[in-house]
Protein backbone atom coordinates (compact mmCIF):
# COMPACT_ATOMS: atom_id res chain seq x y z
CA UNK A 1 0.00 0.00 0.00
CA UNK A 2 2.88 2.53 0.84
CA UNK A 3 4.22 2.19 -2.91
CA UNK A 4 0.94 2.26 -4.39
CA UNK A 5 0.32 5.72 -3.41
CA UNK A 6 3.55 7.18 -2.47
CA UNK A 7 3.75 9.31 -6.21
CA UNK A 8 0.15 10.51 -5.06
CA UNK A 9 -1.59 13.10 -3.00
CA UNK A 10 -4.32 12.95 -0.91
CA UNK A 11 -7.05 16.15 -0.65
CA UNK A 12 -9.49 15.53 1.63
CA UNK A 13 -12.83 17.99 1.42
CA UNK A 14 -14.86 18.54 4.28
CA UNK A 15 -17.60 21.36 4.52
CA UNK A 16 -16.34 23.92 7.23
CA UNK A 17 -17.96 26.63 9.52
CA UNK A 18 -17.41 30.17 10.58
CA UNK A 19 -19.68 29.76 13.35
CA UNK A 20 -18.87 26.28 14.54
CA UNK A 21 -14.85 26.05 15.18
CA UNK A 22 -15.20 22.23 15.51
CA UNK A 23 -16.41 21.74 12.34
CA UNK A 24 -13.50 20.89 10.59
CA UNK A 25 -11.78 18.37 13.41
CA UNK A 26 -13.12 15.72 11.53
CA UNK A 27 -11.01 16.50 8.09
CA UNK A 28 -7.82 17.35 10.07
CA UNK A 29 -7.99 13.87 12.05
CA UNK A 30 -8.16 12.07 9.56
CA UNK A 31 -5.54 13.90 7.70
CA UNK A 32 -2.83 13.72 10.42
CA UNK A 33 -4.06 9.43 10.73
CA UNK A 34 -3.36 9.04 7.14
CA UNK A 35 -0.12 11.37 6.84
CA UNK A 36 1.10 9.65 9.39
CA UNK A 37 0.49 6.32 7.64
CA UNK A 38 2.67 7.48 5.29
CA UNK A 39 0.91 6.53 2.31
CA UNK A 40 1.29 9.19 0.26
CA UNK A 41 3.28 11.90 -1.18
CA UNK A 42 1.60 14.44 0.87
CA UNK A 43 -2.39 14.90 2.30
CA UNK A 44 -3.86 18.12 2.29
CA UNK A 45 -7.24 19.60 3.27
CA UNK A 46 -9.48 21.99 1.89
CA UNK A 47 -12.89 23.43 2.93
CA UNK A 48 -16.19 25.14 1.02
CA UNK A 49 -16.74 27.57 4.27
CA UNK A 50 -12.87 28.16 5.55
CA UNK A 51 -9.66 28.28 4.45
CA UNK A 52 -7.56 26.68 2.79
CA UNK A 53 -10.64 26.60 -0.01
CA UNK A 54 -11.36 24.25 -2.21
CA UNK A 55 -11.18 26.24 -5.08
CA UNK A 56 -7.67 26.92 -4.24
CA UNK A 57 -6.52 23.59 -2.43
CA UNK A 58 -5.03 22.15 -5.55
CA UNK A 59 -2.62 24.44 -5.82
CA UNK A 60 -0.59 22.92 -3.52
CA UNK A 61 -0.99 19.48 -4.74
CA UNK A 62 2.57 18.80 -7.10
CA UNK A 63 2.25 15.07 -7.29
CA UNK A 64 1.33 13.31 -10.68
CA UNK A 65 -1.67 11.31 -9.08
CA UNK A 66 -4.29 13.18 -6.93
CA UNK A 67 -7.30 11.77 -5.18
CA UNK A 68 -9.89 14.12 -4.00
CA UNK A 69 -12.41 12.70 -1.22
CA UNK A 70 -15.39 14.80 -0.22
CA UNK A 71 -16.14 13.93 3.67
CA UNK A 72 -19.46 14.10 2.92
CA UNK A 73 -23.19 11.77 4.12
CA UNK A 74 -24.56 11.87 0.97
CA UNK A 75 -24.18 12.37 -2.90
CA UNK A 76 -25.91 15.70 -3.26
CA UNK A 77 -25.89 19.50 -4.41
CA UNK A 78 -22.21 19.95 -2.26
CA UNK A 79 -20.62 16.22 -3.99
CA UNK A 80 -22.29 16.78 -7.39
CA UNK A 81 -22.14 20.97 -7.55
CA UNK A 82 -20.26 22.62 -5.27
CA UNK A 83 -16.95 20.58 -4.72
CA UNK A 84 -16.57 19.76 -8.64
CA UNK A 85 -17.56 23.27 -9.78
CA UNK A 86 -14.75 24.64 -7.40
CA UNK A 87 -12.34 22.03 -8.48
CA UNK A 88 -13.00 23.05 -12.22
CA UNK A 89 -14.29 19.23 -12.83
CA UNK A 90 -17.64 20.98 -14.25
CA UNK A 91 -19.21 24.05 -15.23
CA UNK A 92 -22.82 25.73 -15.06
CA UNK A 93 -23.99 23.35 -12.73
CA UNK A 94 -23.55 20.36 -14.55
CA UNK A 95 -23.68 16.75 -12.62
CA UNK A 96 -22.69 14.71 -15.35
CA UNK A 97 -18.80 15.13 -15.68
CA UNK A 98 -15.72 12.97 -15.97
CA UNK A 99 -14.66 12.33 -12.25
CA UNK A 100 -11.26 11.26 -13.69
CA UNK A 101 -9.43 13.90 -15.92
CA UNK A 102 -6.15 15.05 -16.59
CA UNK A 103 -5.04 18.61 -16.14
CA UNK A 104 -1.76 20.06 -16.40
CA UNK A 105 0.63 17.00 -16.19
CA UNK A 106 -1.85 15.34 -12.82
CA UNK A 107 -4.26 12.47 -13.10
CA UNK A 108 -7.14 14.30 -10.92
CA UNK A 109 -9.34 11.71 -9.33
CA UNK A 110 -12.88 12.86 -8.14
CA UNK A 111 -14.04 10.49 -5.06
CA UNK A 112 -17.22 9.45 -3.80
CA UNK A 113 -18.08 10.69 -1.07
CA UNK A 114 -17.36 8.85 2.13
CA UNK A 115 -21.27 8.34 3.95
CA UNK A 116 -22.53 6.33 1.00
CA UNK A 117 -19.76 3.75 0.95
CA UNK A 118 -21.00 0.54 1.99
CA UNK A 119 -17.77 -0.01 4.71
CA UNK A 120 -19.96 3.11 6.60
CA UNK A 121 -21.33 0.39 8.09
CA UNK A 122 -18.82 -1.01 10.37
CA UNK A 123 -18.26 2.86 11.41
CA UNK A 124 -21.60 2.98 12.86
CA UNK A 125 -21.90 -0.02 14.17
CA UNK A 126 -18.47 0.89 15.85
CA UNK A 127 -19.94 3.98 17.25
CA UNK A 128 -23.03 1.74 18.46
CA UNK A 129 -20.83 -0.55 20.49
CA UNK A 130 -18.70 1.93 21.72
CA UNK A 131 -21.14 4.01 23.83
CA UNK A 132 -23.25 0.87 25.08
CA UNK A 133 -19.83 -0.53 26.27
CA UNK A 134 -18.47 2.70 27.82
CA UNK A 135 -21.77 3.69 29.44
CA UNK A 136 -23.03 -0.13 30.70
CA UNK A 137 -25.37 2.21 32.97
CA UNK A 138 -23.65 0.83 36.23
CA UNK A 139 -20.40 -0.05 37.89
CA UNK A 140 -19.41 -3.43 36.75
CA UNK A 141 -22.18 -3.78 34.50
CA UNK A 142 -22.41 -5.55 31.04
CA UNK A 143 -24.31 -3.87 28.09
CA UNK A 144 -27.57 -5.56 27.30
CA UNK A 145 -27.64 -8.01 24.47
CA UNK A 146 -28.26 -6.15 21.06
CA UNK A 147 -30.71 -9.06 20.44
CA UNK A 148 -32.84 -6.92 22.98
CA UNK A 149 -31.50 -3.55 21.55
CA UNK A 150 -32.80 -1.50 18.57
CA UNK A 151 -30.39 0.69 16.59
CA UNK A 152 -31.23 3.97 15.40
CA UNK A 153 -29.78 6.07 13.04
CA UNK A 154 -30.11 9.62 13.03
CA UNK A 155 -30.01 11.53 10.03
CA UNK A 156 -31.10 15.67 8.98
CA UNK A 157 -33.84 14.23 6.13
CA UNK A 158 -34.56 17.24 4.03
CA UNK A 159 -37.16 17.48 0.89
CA UNK A 160 -34.37 19.57 -0.78
CA UNK A 161 -31.76 16.33 -1.47
CA UNK A 162 -34.08 12.90 -1.54
CA UNK A 163 -29.98 11.78 -1.59
CA UNK A 164 -29.32 12.65 2.58
CA UNK A 165 -32.58 10.42 2.96
CA UNK A 166 -31.45 7.72 0.98
CA UNK A 167 -27.85 6.99 2.13
CA UNK A 168 -29.05 6.55 6.06
CA UNK A 169 -31.91 4.18 4.71
CA UNK A 170 -28.93 2.14 2.53
CA UNK A 171 -27.08 2.13 6.07
CA UNK A 172 -30.26 0.80 7.83
CA UNK A 173 -30.32 -1.76 5.14
CA UNK A 174 -27.36 -3.64 5.60
CA UNK A 175 -27.19 -3.55 9.31
CA UNK A 176 -30.69 -5.02 9.65
CA UNK A 177 -29.42 -7.83 6.89
CA UNK A 178 -27.05 -8.82 9.16
CA UNK A 179 -29.39 -9.55 11.82
CA UNK A 180 -27.01 -8.17 14.85
CA UNK A 181 -29.34 -5.63 16.26
CA UNK A 182 -33.45 -7.04 17.25
CA UNK A 183 -34.55 -3.45 15.49
CA UNK A 184 -32.89 -1.23 13.10
CA UNK A 185 -34.16 1.79 11.88
CA UNK A 186 -33.92 4.89 10.54
CA UNK A 187 -35.00 8.28 11.86
CA UNK A 188 -34.63 11.90 11.02
CA UNK A 189 -34.97 15.90 12.25
CA UNK A 190 -37.14 17.12 9.35
CA UNK A 191 -38.59 13.99 7.94
CA UNK A 192 -40.86 11.02 8.74
CA UNK A 193 -40.21 9.33 10.77
CA UNK A 194 -38.75 11.97 13.10
CA UNK A 195 -36.36 11.13 16.06
CA UNK A 196 -38.79 11.89 19.02
CA UNK A 197 -41.14 8.54 17.33
CA UNK A 198 -37.81 6.07 18.39
CA UNK A 199 -39.97 5.52 21.71
CA UNK A 200 -42.88 4.43 19.87
CA UNK A 201 -41.26 2.85 17.09
CA UNK A 202 -38.98 0.74 19.51
CA UNK A 203 -40.48 -2.81 20.25
CA UNK A 204 -37.54 -3.76 22.85
CA UNK A 205 -36.37 -2.13 26.02
CA UNK A 206 -33.18 -0.78 25.35
CA UNK A 207 -32.42 1.61 22.18
CA UNK A 208 -29.53 3.31 21.24
CA UNK A 209 -29.16 6.25 18.12
CA UNK A 210 -25.87 7.27 16.12
CA UNK A 211 -26.34 10.33 14.73
CA UNK A 212 -25.27 10.11 10.97
CA UNK A 213 -23.35 13.77 10.65
CA UNK A 214 -19.91 14.16 9.87
CA UNK A 215 -19.52 16.98 12.45
CA UNK A 216 -20.53 17.09 16.07
CA UNK A 217 -22.27 20.54 16.35
CA UNK A 218 -25.80 22.58 16.74
CA UNK A 219 -27.67 18.95 15.42
CA UNK A 220 -25.93 16.32 17.50
CA UNK A 221 -24.86 18.15 20.45
CA UNK A 222 -27.94 20.20 20.97
CA UNK A 223 -30.89 19.55 18.96
CA UNK A 224 -31.03 16.00 18.60
CA UNK A 225 -30.87 15.49 22.67
CA UNK A 226 -33.59 18.01 22.98
CA UNK A 227 -35.43 15.62 20.49
CA UNK A 228 -34.95 12.47 22.65
CA UNK A 229 -36.52 14.13 25.19
CA UNK A 230 -33.35 16.22 27.18
CA UNK A 231 -34.80 19.71 29.13
CA UNK A 232 -33.11 22.14 26.53
CA UNK A 233 -31.83 24.42 29.53
CA UNK A 234 -29.91 20.69 31.19
CA UNK A 235 -28.88 20.75 27.44
CA UNK A 236 -27.05 24.13 27.53
CA UNK A 237 -25.90 23.80 30.51
CA UNK A 238 -24.13 20.54 29.82
CA UNK A 239 -22.76 22.05 27.05
CA UNK A 240 -21.14 25.20 28.82
CA UNK A 241 -19.66 23.54 31.15
CA UNK A 242 -18.06 20.76 28.30
CA UNK A 243 -20.35 17.66 29.62
CA UNK A 244 -22.18 15.35 27.35
CA UNK A 245 -25.15 16.61 26.48
CA UNK A 246 -27.07 13.29 26.27
CA UNK A 247 -25.82 11.56 29.87
CA UNK A 248 -26.01 8.02 28.24
CA UNK A 249 -28.23 5.54 29.46
CA UNK A 250 -31.19 7.60 30.10
CA UNK A 251 -34.34 6.15 31.07
CA UNK A 252 -36.84 7.53 28.89
CA UNK A 253 -40.50 6.15 28.12
CA UNK A 254 -39.78 2.57 29.35
CA UNK A 255 -36.90 2.73 27.17
CA UNK A 256 -33.09 3.20 28.41
CA UNK A 257 -31.20 4.91 25.60
CA UNK A 258 -27.79 5.57 24.21
CA UNK A 259 -26.83 8.21 22.21
CA UNK A 260 -23.66 7.88 20.51
CA UNK A 261 -21.09 10.63 19.20
CA UNK A 262 -21.48 11.52 15.39
CA UNK A 263 -19.18 9.24 13.15
CA UNK A 264 -17.10 11.96 11.71
CA UNK A 265 -14.29 11.51 14.46
CA UNK A 266 -14.62 7.15 14.14
CA UNK A 267 -10.72 5.86 13.40
CA UNK A 268 -12.30 3.99 11.19
CA UNK A 269 -13.13 6.32 8.84
CA UNK A 270 -9.53 6.77 7.42
CA UNK A 271 -10.11 3.17 6.27
CA UNK A 272 -13.09 4.09 4.21
CA UNK A 273 -11.37 7.22 2.69
CA UNK A 274 -8.60 4.81 1.57
CA UNK A 275 -11.24 2.23 -0.05
CA UNK A 276 -12.74 5.75 -1.89
CA UNK A 277 -8.87 6.16 -3.35
CA UNK A 278 -8.17 2.68 -4.24
CA UNK A 279 -11.69 2.39 -6.17
CA UNK A 280 -10.97 5.30 -8.05
CA UNK A 281 -7.59 4.16 -8.54
CA UNK A 282 -8.99 1.00 -9.81
CA UNK A 283 -11.64 2.63 -11.92
CA UNK A 284 -8.23 4.99 -13.94
CA UNK A 285 -6.65 1.21 -14.86
CA UNK A 286 -10.24 -0.46 -15.98
CA UNK A 287 -10.22 3.03 -18.41
CA UNK A 288 -6.67 2.96 -19.47
CA UNK A 289 -6.94 -1.29 -20.75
Amino acid sequence: MSSEFSDATLVLIGHGSTLNAESADPTYLHADTLRQRGLFAEVLTGFWKEHPTVAGVLRGAFTRRVFIVPLFISDGYFTEQVIPRELGFCRNGQTDFARIQERNGQLLHYCGPVGTHSSMTEVILARARQVMERFPGAPGATPPSTHETALFVAGHGTSNNENSRKAIEQQVERIAARGLYAETHSVFMEESPKIGDCYSMAKVPNLVMVPFFISDGLHSYEDIPVMLGEPEPEVQARLKAGLPTFPSPVDRQNRRVWYSQGIGTEPLLADVILERVRESAAAAVSAAV
